[in-house]
């Protein structure tokens, strides 16, 4: 069934031009009136759903059949790291040779990792062992950014389109960040320690190989790239692209707020005797993220996306320091509340960014540079988690925790004022 999934193929597809009477259509029914866009956005969701799972899986399976924490974070942060020196190679191939040609194979190559892991814990293997087949995982594709890559192809000469697909993917991610642990935990928790890594492992090679059957919408093979231009000058690294670097560290900061948002409030629910909501928290956090990134997306697109970055980083920076204040109460209700508006910051702060991110790589480029923005959320979310711990395990009080995801929005803001303000100069 899978060989034939693949090899289906049609014509590629474009987005038709809008006519004035379907001028007042929604946004989003503009996007998904396109033959193809509805089904490697399922597609797309189905294989994005195991990329909240997975971590969560196992470092459930390790510490259920292990008994230690230690290995288990130290397993699963060792695949975190190769995942941030694995995925731009994996996209930069994907730019190379094509989504389908490597998403494929790649895939297959971390689901067989999942599986040795598992095997490997059933088993008693070595340590060792862990972390060689973890470390395997870190070739999953990027189906994020192949699909945004497929959104800018179709709507190449719509920026407004191309807003707006951004808005849907970046609450795409949030719900699947949202649901895939809660997931993960029900099927480690209530059927077995290794059920969450096999069921993720099982959905993200169902979703790859049904995104990568979507031929129609695959966006060509960049022409400099091809074996017939083999003399053809190549398109230039996306961290030599003008303005890049500095959206990098702005994600670094953006991810060290997710990271050590996640930690400290559980830290502070378990110090505070309320625990088993520390889930609900943390939804109603993704939930108001979600649901302004979705409402982002039936505005126009900013005509000076630069400012209006700053502004929506300026946003999450002030409105992080709202759960740092109720915190300080000891009302979980209050605590409720002030996440749930401070997510309501993230995710147009991330929309935005990710437009100014594929407006500054080379086209034949566009998986690579998403694929960096990708490492840099991860390395921040690395970091912050590392600096949420420990603030919860060192500061005299679990209140203090709130001041890391505020400090690094604070971060975050400076270097995106400072790069704006460096722009301008130049300008």
């Amino acid at each position: 069934m899978a060989g034939v999934i693949l090899f289906l193929a049609a014509r590629p597809v474009t987005a038709p031009p809008v006519h004035p009477t379907r001028r007042r259509r929604s946004p989003y029914a503009r996007l998904f009136a396109v033959p193809g866009t509805r089904a490697f956005a399922a597609a797309g969701l189905l294989a994005r759903l195991p990329m909240g799972m997975l971590g969560v899986s196992a470092l459930l399976m390790i510490a259920g059949n292990r008994g230690s924490y230690a290995l288990a974070g130290a397993v699963t942060g060792t695949g975190l790291a190769a995942t941030a020196l694995v995925g731009p190679l994996t996209a930069r191939l994907v730019d190379r040779h094509g989504q389908a040609r490597i998403a494929v194979p790649a895939t297959a190559l971390a689901v067989l990792g999942s599986f040795s892991l598992l095997l490997c814990v059933r088993a008693g293997a070595p340590d060792w062992t862990l972390f060689a087949s973890y470390a395997a995982t870190a070739t999953t594709p990027n189906t994020g950014g192949m699909s945004r890559a497929r959104w800018a192809h179709l709507f190449r000469d719509d920026p407004a389109a191309q807003h707006t697909a951004n808005s849907f993917e970046q609450a795409a991610d949030e719900l699947c960040f949202l649901l895939g642990p809660v997931l993960a935990t029900l099927l480690c928790t209530g059927v077995a320690p290794e059920a969450g890594t096999a069921v993720a492992a099982t959905l993200l090679l169902t979703g790859v190989l049904l995104f990568a059957a979507q031929r129609r919408t695959e966006p060509p093979v960049a022409p400099d790239r091809t074996p017939a231009r083999p003399t053809a000058g190549r398109t230039p690294a996306p961290l030599r692209s003008r303005g890049l670097p500095p959206l990098l560290l702005t994600f670094l900061a953006t991810g060290a707020v997710f990271g050590s948002l996640e930690v400290v409030t559980v830290a502070y629910a378990d110090a505070h005797g309320f625990r088993p909501a520390a889930g609900g928290l943390l939804a109603l956090q993704a939930a108001g993220s979600g649901a302004t990134g979705l409402l982002l997306g039936l505005l126009p697109p900013a005509t000076r996306p630069g400012r209006r970055f700053l502004g929506c980083v300026a946003a999450m920076a002030a409105l992080l320091t709202l759960p740092l204040a109720a915190a300080a109460s000891g009302a979980p209700l209050l605590l409720a509340a002030a996440l749930l508006t401070a997510g309501t910051a993230t995710a147009p702060a991330m929309v935005t960014g990710m437009g100014l991110v594929q407006s500054r790589i080379p086209a034949g480029r566009l998986n690579e540079g998403m694929a960096l923005a990708v490492t840099a959320l991860l390395t921040g979310i690395a970091t912050g988690s590392a600096a949420g711990g420990w603030a919860a395990e060192h500061l005299p009080s679990p209140t203090a925790g709130y001041g890391v995801p505020a400090v690094a929005a604070a971060l975050a803001l400076t270097i995106t004022a400072t790069a704006t303000a460096i722009t301008a100069r130049r300008s």
